[in-house]
Order: structure tokens, then C-alpha cells, then sequence
């Protein structure tokens, strides 16, 4: 395959790139075609490596209005209508929906998805049914799973025994929720129990964290730590954050240096926390969301997510990253025109540092050729146009490819 004169990553200069065997192979300003081989003209097109999210929950997804809808729209009320809906849930039934879900994600340009698993079901249905869709999807889709503990992990019966079982049974990654736990110390005691359970088996460590108003929600700074003291660092990863947009100047600026040093990554999920968040609030309300723009620019981190597609924490979704970022840099104010060019990273490159792909990703000869044109010139122009995904390619394969459509608009003088 060669691509024929497209902008990477916003770059001046359009360049030639050529891929074999499911590889990069050639990165160069013009390369001649070979015979037989399948040529893209991209001439003024836009390339950028695949969409990433790190951060949704595929267990859930295509629930919401069963078994009843969230009309409060609470994080507290999503939990509780969610614990109505688990006890019914069956395997075929989470295979179908997460499937059906995931279809939707690649057909936008996803090809790097982490999926949060709700372990506190006492039979494991949906962490079973998902184990078999990580390995059904591989030929299209990363797919890696998260042992969520949605109810806690000491103040649901049973919850560490079933987090053990989770991480035998083969997940990628040893969740927690430490703002939901009963108590500060069943919070502080959770996120000890699973950074010891990741080291014992090998595997990351991503928490739900202080996904709450309430700025005495403080869990980050123990996650934080126990990342930097156990040398997890990069391995770790605090979803949500979204205390920290209430906690007061003086405590974040102690906490950027411990969060600096313990070199965690952060998921913040514009659509879902902005829907969430400020619940309890009359007004001034508040956004619901984590300090992304302090974050990034003390060089932490940051990734933004999805989070949830119809169920019962968000009644709407539809898999796209570019809503996703699209709400995020207006919720966050990152958008100064550099800031707008150089923000695909949010949904590209710094959600692969969060799944820990780097190996397997980016625009670079040697690595597998998994990469986004779209039908405009720049990124600016991308997000700002909703241009089209005119190809989806992963390991050399063309997974998406779409006609531009032809618009006539007639006007009277």
C-alpha cells in the first residue's frame, strides 16, 4: 500500500508512505508506486495515528431506559439502576451489546479501547462474556480490560476475593473506587489492596478516583503515592479526578509535585462528567471535571475518554472521540488555535502512553501500520468541520473507508 502526499500530523509538508506486511516500511517525500501495488491518493489530506479510548464500559453499554432511565442524572442513581440491571445480566446478552458497541467505535477510528468491568457480581458474568469478545475482536481492535469494582472493594461482600479472581482469570488491568467506599480508611485500605494485587500478578492499575464534587475526596494523593513508592509510575492510571476540580490552589500545589514524580496518567470524560458533575450544586455550578489544562501543562499525562454509551450514567453516545474532544476543550477552555491543532493527542497519542501500546503505536517506520486519514488538511480544520474519516487502517488493513458525500446547496439571489 502507498499513500500518496498526506500532511501527518499537521506537518508543512506533505510526504509518501509506503506499507508492507502490515508495517511502515518507507516515510518519505515522494516514493514511486511498485507494480500491483494499492495506491491512496491523500494529496491535501490529513494522517494522524488511530483514536484511543481508555477509558469506557462496554459491560453497560446499550442498557440505558432498562430497567428504568436516570432521570436525576446522579452518579449515585446510574450506580443503583446499574446494580438493578446486573442481576439479569446473562453472557450472550454483554457479548451482543459490547460487540454492537465496539462495531460503532472502529466505524469513528477507534482501534485502542480499555473497558472497565463491573466485578462485583458474585458469578463474573460479564468479565467471562468480555474475556471472549477481548479475544474475538483482536484482529480489529486492542481491547483491554479493566477489574472494576463498582460497589467497592471492602464494602461489597466478598470484593477482594472477587478482584483476585479477576486478575486469575486474565484481565489487563486492577481497578478501584475508593470515593465510594464506606469510609477514608476502606478507601486508603482499597488502593493498597490493588496496587499489591497488580504487582502479585503482573498487571496495571486503573482507578476510578474521587469521581465526586466533594473536595474532601482525596484518594488521588494515595494513589499517586503508592505509584511512586511501588515503581508502578507509568503503569498507573487515575480516571475521573473530578474532586480536583474543587479542591482549593494551596492543596493542588503541593499535590503537582508528588503527581509530577509519580508520573501517573490521568482519563478525564468530558460528556460524562460534565453531565454528572455539579449535581448538588445550585449555582455558581460546577463543571464536574478534573484541572486537564494544570495537568497538561505540568507535563502530566492526560487522555480523554468516553466513557459511557447509553446506559444508565449517560442516556446518549454514539462512539465518536471527536464529541469527545470536542466538549472537552471547550469545558477545559484549551482553545487557542495551537492548542485546537495539537489536541488529537488527547484522543490519540496520550491515551496509547495510558494503555501502555506505545510499542505497537504511532506514525513511524518499523511499527504497525495502524493510522486515520481524514478529508481535510490539518486537525483544526478536522475537529472544526467534522471532516470525514476517509480511511481506518490497522495492521496494513483497511477497516473504514468512506465516499465524501456530494452536497449541492442552492441558494436564492
Amino acid at each position: 500500500m502507498l499513500i500518496k502526499q498526506v500532511f501527518i500530523e499537521n506537518a508543512d509538508q506533505a510526504q509518501d508512505v509506503r506499507v508492507v506486511d502490515g508495517k511502515f516500511v518507507a516515510i518519505a517525500d515522494h516514493l514511486e508506486a511498485v507494480a500491483d501495488e494499492q495506491v491512496i491518493d491523500a494529496a491535501g489530506k490529513l494522517m494522524v495515528p488511530p483514536f484511543v479510548d481508555p477509558h469506557v464500559h462496554l459491560d453497560s453499554t446499550m442498557t440505558a431506559g432498562d430497567p428504568e432511565w436516570n432521570e436525576t442524572g446522579t452518579l449515585f442513581d446510574g450506580i443503583r439502576i446499574w446494580s438493578d440491571r446486573k442481576e439479569t445480566l446473562s453472557h450472550e446478552d454483554v457479548k451482543q451489546r459490547a460487540i454492537q458497541a465496539l462495531r460503532i467505535q472502529a466505524a469513528h477510528g477507534l482501534q485502542f479501547v480499555r473497558s472497565h468491568v463491573d466485578v462485583t457480581d458474585p458469578n463474573l458474568t460479564a468479565l467471562k462474556a468480555l474475556l471472549e469478545v477481548r479475544e474475538e475482536v483482536k484482529p480489529w481492535m486492542t481491547l483491554q480490560l479493566v477489574a472494576f469494582p463498582q460497589e467497592g472493594i471492602l464494602s461489597f461482600p466478598g470484593g477482594k476475593e472477587l478482584m483476585i479472581k479477576a486478575a486469575e482469570m486474565g484481565v489487563d488491568a486492577i481497578g478501584a473506587i475508593p470515593h465510594f467506599e464506606f469510609t477514608r480508611e476502606y478507601s486508603v485500605e482499597s488502593l493498597h489492596f490493588a496496587f499489591e494485587v497488580a504487582q502479585k500478578y503482573g498487571l496495571l492499575v486503573d482507578a476510578h478516583t474521587d469521581e465526586i464534587d466533594d473536595p474532601a475526596s482525596r484518594g488521588l494523593e494515595t494513589m499517586a503515592t503508592l505509584a511512586l513508592e511501588t515503581g508502578l509510575k507509568e503503569k498507573v492510571t487515575a480516571s475521573h479526578t473530578t474532586a480536583m476540580g474543587s479542591y482549593n490552589d494551596a492543596y493542588v500545589y503541593k499535590l503537582m509535585r508528588l503527581l509530577k514524580m509519580a508520573d501517573i496518567n490521568f482519563v478525564s470524560n468530558p460528556l460524562i462528567n460534565m453531565y454528572l458533575g455539579g449535581r448538588f450544586d445550585t449555582y455558581p455550578k460546577r463543571r464536574g471535571l478534573t484541572r486537564v489544562k494544570e495537568l497538561d501543562a505540568e507535563g502530566i499525562n492526560v487522555a480523554f475518554g468516553e466513557d459511557d454509551i447509553k446506559d444508565p450514567w449517560y442516556p446518549m453516545g454514539n462512539g465518536n472521540m471527536m464529541d469527545v474532544l470536542h466538549m472537552g476543550l471547550h469545558a477545559t477552555q484549551i482553545m487557542g488555535y495551537t492548542e485546537i491543532m495539537n489536541s488529537y493527542r488527547f484522543i490519540t497519542k496520550n491515551g496509547a502512553r495510558t494503555m501502555q501500546v506505545q510499542d505497537s503505536y504511532g506514525i513511524e517506520v518499523g511499527k504497525p501500520a495502524n493510522f486515520l486519514i481524514f478529508n481535510a488538511k490539518n486537525w483544526y480544520d478536522a475537529l472544526n468541520e467534522r471532516a470525514e474519516l476517509l480511511y481506518s487502517v490497522h495492521n496494513g488493513n483497511v477497516l473504514v473507508e468512506t465516499k465524501p458525500a456530494e452536497v449541492t446547496v442552492t441558494l436564492p439571489e
